[in-house]
């Protein structure tokens, strides 16, 4: 009965948490900069829904954007990106000398407003300063990844909204290479962190990873260095998956749709949930957690993918994404398992912490998949 009442309660939590949770794509605009003697093209891809959310595009409520509600707000989005992107050449201002007219791209998550000029610069361009603040005051989690091209070089760095101007020297030194390479590694942090799926089904992992499975349920492992192996073997084998499809997905060379990835993802988290209250997957648990980690690399890959870098201009950027990935992971990790192993022999880890907990996770989950499978929302 107890069990039953603690089940029935962390869903009904669950229920009430699924509202403001995250999904797992977090806002990204996307700017391109093509840089030819004194002349710059600039694009810029903003998604739909975050500028629904600032500029109430959504006239008739019906929660479907028509291309009539958004020309006729065009405007509008112009001035949000001529007040909210500044862009120098040189430590001077570029004079704007076109647009092109409205147009509409799909990323893998969505409808993206796209806006291009050209812009006239007074001497050919060494420099360039970049003064982001796109939705800097309506959400904190956004992020610019930008991307600048020349004749002679290509680089790429993630945008923090209202930070200062960002620098990029033409013909790049390794310095500021490596300068990038950092802004890459914080990003890879910045995703895990707002990316609540993929923490939780870590965070299901490592609550019984102080258990061994006994039969149809677990039991405390003997010893704190059991747990540590255990823990040590699943986050290796999610690791060493899901870079092997974030590296396969950032160069293009598999790029499943996204809402399949996001419903697997979901799926995942369920499994683990699930399989915590009442161990039903058969074979080593790292196994599992190795499949399931091949699909949360397509998950981690979106602002890679968006950034179209050639393989020759992959590895730097790449390297960051999945070290700051990994400091996130080993961060989780530090906080959450060695508490695991202190109350892992006490009766109350189980029923009070583990049983609960999963059964909260896997509503969530539930949740999830059913959204992101039917490509509709519960709490819109």
């Amino acid at each position: 009965m107890m069990r039953f009442i603690s089940l029935a309660f962390a869903i009904s939590l669950a229920l009430t948490l699924a509202g403001p949770a995250q999904a797992h794509k977090s806002s990204d605009a996307y700017l391109t900069l093509y840089v030819d003697g004194n002349t710059i093209t600039q694009r810029l891809d903003i998604a739909l829904q975050d500028l629904d959310r600032d500029l109430d595009l959504d006239a008739n409520d019906d929660k479907q954007l028509s291309w009539g509600e958004l020309r006729t707000r065009w405007p509008e989005l112009e001035r949000l990106v001529a007040d909210s992107v500044k862009l120098s050449a040189d430590g001077q201002v570029c004079t704007v000398m076109g647009k092109l007219p409205a147009q509409l791209d799909h990323h893998s998550d969505g409808a993206y407003a796209v806006l291009q000029q050209t812009l006239q610069c007074a001497a050919p361009v060494q420099s360039l300063a970049l003064d982001y603040r796109l939705f800097a005051g309506s959400d904190a989690k956004h992020r610019g990844i930008a991307r600048v091209l020349s004749a002679s070089d290509e680089q790429s760095a993630v945008l923090v909204p209202a930070v200062g101007p960002k620098n990029f020297q033409l013909n790049t030194s390794l310095q500021e290479k490596l300068r990038s390479l950092g802004g890459f590694i914080v990003e890879g942090m910045h995703h895990i962190s707002v990316g609540l799926d993929h923490i939780l089904f870590l965070v299901s992992l490592l609550m019984v990873a102080v258990w061994r499975r006994e039969g149809t349920g677990w039991v405390a492992r003997s010893s704190s260095r059991s747990a540590w192996r255990e823990a040590f073997k699943l986050v290796t084998a999610f690791t060493l998956a899901h870079s092997l499809t974030l590296g396969l997905a950032a160069a293009g060379v598999l790029a499943p749709p996204s809402r399949w990835v996001e419903s697997l993802i979901a799926a995942s988290v369920l499994v683990a949930a699930i399989d915590n209250m009442r161990p039903f997957v058969r074979g080593p648990r790292w196994l599992m957690v190795a499949l399931f980690g091949l699909v949360h690399g397509f998950g981690f890959a979106g602002p890679l993918q968006a950034l179209g870098l050639q393989r020759g201009n992959l590895a730097l950027p790449l390297l960051g994404f999945n070290l700051g990935v990994e400091f996130a992971q080993m961060l989780l990790v530090a906080l959450i398992l060695p508490l695991a192993i202190a109350l892992r022999d006490k009766p109350l880890y189980g029923r009070l912490l583990v049983r609960p907990g999963s059964a909260l996770i896997g509503g969530l989950a539930l949740l999830w998949l059913l959204e992101r499978s039917l490509d509709f929302s519960l709490f819109a």
